[in-house]
C-alpha cells in the first residue's frame, strides 16, 4: 500500500461507514442516505444462506470489498473477495477489477467481474470465480472472454440472470449491450451460444429484472466518475422477452438508444447510477442500492445509496421524484429469522487482514470510539492507537513473529492473533 493511499485511507476511516436507522415520529424506522459513506462504486448485492445481505463493489478497496448487513441500512466491512494470491491475473494483469456481479448458482457463490484499464476498450474482458461462502475465499478465477476475442468493444459490467432454468450473462459499456447463454454451473459460455445485441451504445451497467410478465432493462448513462460534474443517471426500457425487443415508454427501441428516465441527480447527490439487483423486503417492498457522489463531500468518492422502488399502474418501476432520497422509511426485515446466532458478532470489533504489506483493519460497530494495542508473545506492548469506526494497524515496521491485537471500547473487547511474516 502506497503512502498516498495509506494517508487517504486513514483520512476516510474517520468517517462512519454507515448510518443506523432512527425512529420516526409514528414509531417506524427511518434511515438517512448515503447508507455507506465509503467509496464503493457499482454495488451488487445478494442475500446469503446465513440470512445476511452481502454487498460487493468495484475495487476502490483492493481485491473487491465485501460489506454485510441485516437490513440494507447498517453495513459492516466483511473482507475482500480475493487476496493477492487468488487475485485474477489470467487477463489484463495490470487492470482493475470493476463492476462485480454476485450470484448463487448450483450450490456456489459465483462472482462475475470485469478486468480493465481505463481507456483500453479492446483489451478488457469478463471473468468468473466462485466460493463456498459469501464473505470471501473466491478461487478458480478464470477468463470468460475479452473484447478482442468476441469482436465487441468494451466488454465490462457483467450481469447474470436465470430464466426458465437457463443461465444468461449480459454486459456492455457504451458500445452496445449483449447477452449470451451460460452453462448450467454458470462458469462458462454454453457451447455454440452466440452473443445477441439487445440495446445500443447509450448505456452501460445493465441490470434486468422481471415484473408482471415484463423484463425491465435498467442501465446507466452519462459520465460516471467526474465528481460534481458527473452526469450519470438511471434509465430503462422493457420487453416481453429476455432478449427483446426492449422499448421505452413511448415505444422507442433500446437498440436505437431510446430509454425512459428512472433516477436523476439532485442537489444532494451527483451522478447516481449503476444500481444493484432489486431486493424485496419482508413487507413486499422493492429496494435498490446504487452509487453517487455526496454534494457535501465529493472527495469521499462514489458512496452507496438506498431507495425504494414502487411499481406504477402502467407496470414501470419508479423512484419518488426520480431523485435520491435524503431520509426515508427503512426496509422491513425480521432480523430474528436465520441470523440470531450472528448478533454477538455484529456487536463486536472485527479484525481483518489487509492484503498489502502487513496491514490489519479494525472495524467497530456503529462508528464507536475504541482503542487498540498490539502485544508480542512475551506480553510487551509494541503498538497502540485510538480511532472511531475503523482504523488500520500497520505492522510493516515491526519484527517478524506472532502478535496479539486487543481492542477495547463501549461495545466490549475483542482480540485476534496475527502473524508478521
Amino acid at each position: 500500500m502506497s503512502n498516498g493511499l495509506m494517508k487517504c485511507l486513514m483520512a476516510v476511516c474517520l468517517i462512519a461507514c454507515s448510518l443506523s436507522p432512527v425512529k420516526a415520529a409514528d414509531g417506524a424506522k427511518e434511515y438517512s442516505n448515503p447508507v455507506i459513506k465509503w467509496s464503493l462504486p457499482d454495488p451488487t448485492v445478494i442475500q446469503a444462506s446465513d440470512g445476511y445481505f452481502y454487498l460487493y463493489a468495484t475495487e476502490d478497496t483492493h481485491n473487491v470489498p465485501i460489506y454485510r448487513s441485516k437490513d440494507l441500512v447498517t453495513w459492516r466491512y466483511a473482507g475482500t473477495a480475493f487476496t493477492d494470491a487468488t487475485r485474477p491475473m489470467d487477463f489484463v494483469p495490470r487492470g482493475g477489477i470493476w463492476a462485480p456481479d454476485i450470484n448463487y448458482i448450483d450450490g456456489k457463490y459465483v462472482l462475475y467481474y470485469s478486468k480493465s484499464e481505463w481507456g483500453k476498450t479492446w483489451e478488457c474482458g469478463i471473468g468468473v470465480a466462485w466460493s463456498d461462502k459469501p464473505n470471501g475465499g473466491f478461487h478458480d478465477a478464470h477468463k470468460l472472454f475479452i473484447s478482442s476475442e468476441v469482436g465487441i468493444e468494451n466488454c465490462i459490467d457483467p450481469f447474470f440472470i436465470r430464466v426458465d432454468s437457463c443461465n444468461y450473462l449480459f454486459w456492455g459499456s457504451f458500445h452496445d449491450i449483449y447477452g449470451v447463454q451460460l452453462t448450467d454451473d454458470g462458469l462458462a459460455i454454453k457451447e455454440g451460444a452466440v452473443p445477441q445485441k439487445i440495446a445500443g451504445g447509450f448505456i452501460e451497467a445493465t441490470m434486468i429484472v422481471k415484473h408482471d410478465n415484463f423484463f425491465y432493462l435498467i442501465g446507466s448513462t452519462g459520465t460516471c466518475c467526474e465528481g460534481a460534474k458527473s452526469t450519470y443517471r438511471l434509465v430503462m426500457a422493457r420487453s416481453r422477452n429476455l432478449f427483446g425487443p426492449y422499448v421505452d415508454r413511448n415505444g422507442g427501441s433500446a437498440v436505437g438508444d431510446h430509454f425512459s428516465p428512472l433516477l436523476n441527480s439532485s442537489p444532494e447527490v451527483y451522478g447516481p447510477g449503476h444500481c444493484s439487483e432489486f431486493v424485496t423486503d419482508h413487507a413486499g417492498q422493492t429496494w435498490m442500492l446504487y452509487h453517487g457522489y455526496q454534494s457535501s463531500d465529493v472527495e469521499a468518492g462514489r458512496v452507496v445509496y438506498l431507495d425504494k422502488i414502487t411499481w406504477g399502474n402502467d407496470g414501470w418501476p419508479q423512484v419518488q421524484g426520480m431523485r435520491p432520497s435524503t431520509t426515508s422509511e427503512a426496509p422491513v426485515f425480521d432480523n430474528a429469522v436465520g441470523i440470531s446466532e450472528k448478533k454477538t458478532e455484529d456487536a463486536a470489533y472485527l479484525i481483518h487482514p489487509v492484503d498489502e504489506g502487513g496491514y490489519y483493519r479494525i472495524d467497530g460497530p456503529d462508528g464507536e470510539t475504541f482503542s487498540w494495542q498490539l502485544y508480542n508473545v512475551s506480553g510487551h506492548l509494541v503498538l497502540n492507537g485510538k480511532s472511531k469506526g475503523m482504523d488500520i494497524v500497520d505492522t510493516s515496521s515491526i519484527l517478524k513473529g506472532m502478535y496479539v491485537i486487543k481492542v477495547n471500547g463501549k461495545a466490549g473487547a475483542s482480540s485476534g492473533k496475527i502473524l508478521r511474516l
